[in-house]
């Protein structure tokens, strides 16, 4: 076989070109511009483009299939030139789909803890060495890669609810016809594509009907919307399993989850990620690992990268780095970290990087957000306003949107450097949240001195 990918340097794509390199197949591919890390991952296994641009004598008949990346628009000239020829041409969920049509397909899906639930399960199928492929969003310990393609009898696979490409603006879920799915919550986000919240709530009522047939639908019974789209939506020719809190106390600042009579201590806390391990305990129960098995397995998890990751620790504070940009994912993030630690000061550091959190529109959607946030500040960068061609944003629509008390907004990094180095960080956790980098500042050698 014979792959070639226009945009091969996506973050992505580039681990799924790896990947079918170590399965034997003939791989090439092509892009405009390829960063770190998968510059030096595709040079690592000599599948880096010479000449970096579109060449379209690269394309011939003798390539079985094209796979597109988000990246590369609609006039791209190898895109062009295969359309030209006739050749196949997948996006990436279509593609990862024509390599599992022979396994049993697992689909994460939902507004949030997707990564976080797929690493969950990862982690345990590892322990309990069952082969499966996967693909998730994130670096995770013990993998790797991020997508792996071999002939294991299982895929697991992040379901992300983004377009697959430019000749399929569909999202990347309603590709995968999982056996076996998971829905986390659904909350409104990514308005830039999904412009109302009835048009997101569509793309989910699809993905149900993409189950197949005498599958499972694995969700949270918690999340109101949730449960109320899939009581309007019921299927007759699947299963439904519903998941809730574990069982489970913290004591001394640390979780103890009980599941059918098996307890165990385990490292990451917090209320979505006890709904993440429950939902990923009932995969493992359908994909045969008992109970005792997966506490046993889940025990040694220690979180996905930037899934509330301690980035500094002593007796007195940790540092926390999170993903979280999202109203629900704040909240989340947030409250975990509060009732974890009751008696700890907090203090949450959110920087606004998406279309969406960016959006003086979209902003009363994070009202109470932060609310257990003992010292709050929300950050925002003019250079990421620019980047996406945004109007400027008002520090009181920021104020406005959040309605939190003392609510300290911040759109310079000199001043957010400065507000930091105030923190007394004694008997103090601080919350770092951002998809992005707070604009360049190295915010623990800030806080350190």
């Amino acid at each position: 076989m014979h792959i070639h990918f226009i945009s091969i340097g996506g973050s992505v794509m580039h681990q799924l070109a790896i990947a079918l390199h170590k399965k034997g197949y003939i791989v090439s591919g092509s892009d405009d511009e390829i960063f770190e890390p998968a510059k030096s991952n595709l040079q690592s296994e000599n599948l880096l483009p010479k000449d970096i641009g579109w060449h379209p004598e690269n394309i011939n008949k003798n390539i079985d299939a094209v796979i597109l990346g988000m990246h590369a628009k609609a006039d791209n000239p190898e895109l062009l030139k295969a359309k030209e020829l006739g050749l196949k041409i997948y996006s990436f969920p279509e593609y990862i789909y024509q390599e599992s049509k022979n396994k049993k397909r697992v689909a994460i899906g939902g507004s949030h803890g997707k990564t976080s639930t797929t690493a969950m399960l990862m982690h345990v199928l590892q322990q309990t060495k069952t082969s499966f492929d996967y693909l998730v969003g994130a670096k995770l310990e013990g993998f790797s890669q991020s997508v792996n393609i071999t002939d294991a009898p299982i895929i697991v696979c992040e379901a992300d609810e983004y377009p697959a490409s430019t000749l399929e603006p569909r999202p990347k879920f309603h590709f995968l016809f999982p056996h076996i799915a998971v829905l986390t919550g659904i909350a409104w986000d990514h308005i830039n594509v999904f412009p109302t919240f009835d048009f997101y709530l569509e793309q989910f009522k699809i993905f149900i009907q993409k189950i197949e047939k005498g599958g499972i639908l694995i969700y949270n019974e918690t999340d109101s919307i949730l449960k109320d789209l899939i009581e309007e939506n019921k299927r007759s020719d699947i299963r439904y399993q519903p998941y809730h809190l574990p069982d489970h106390q913290i004591e001394n600042g640390e979780t103890i989850i009980e599941i059918e009579s098996n307890s165990a201590t385990i490292s990451v806390f917090g209320n979505h990620n006890l709904l993440n391990l429950n939902a990923a305990y009932f995969v493992c129960k359908e994909l045969g690992i008992s109970a005792k098995d997966f506490v046993q397995g889940i025990q040694s998890f220690s979180g996905a990268s930037k899934r509330l990751e301690v980035i500094f620790s002593n007796e007195n504070t940790t540092v926390y780095r999170d993903f979280a940009h999202a109203p629900s994912k704040v909240r989340a993030t947030v409250d975990a970290v509060k009732q974890q630690f009751p008696d700890r000061q907090l203090v949450a550091v959110l920087e606004l990087h998406t279309f969406s959190s960016l959006n003086e529109n979209f902003l009363h959607q994070y009202k109470g957000s932060l609310e257990l946030a003992d010292v709050a500040v929300v950050f925002y960068s003019p250079h990421a306003l620019e980047l996406k061609r945004m109007p400027l944003l008002p520090k009181t629509s920021v104020l406005n949107g959040f309605a939190k008390d003392n609510l300290f907004v911040i759109n310079n990094k000199e001043d957010l450097s400065s507000f930091l180095q105030t923190i007394h960080l004694q008997n103090c956790n601080l919350l770092l949240m951002s998809s992005g980098s707070f604009d360049g500042i190295d915010i623990l050698s800030t806080i350190k001195g």
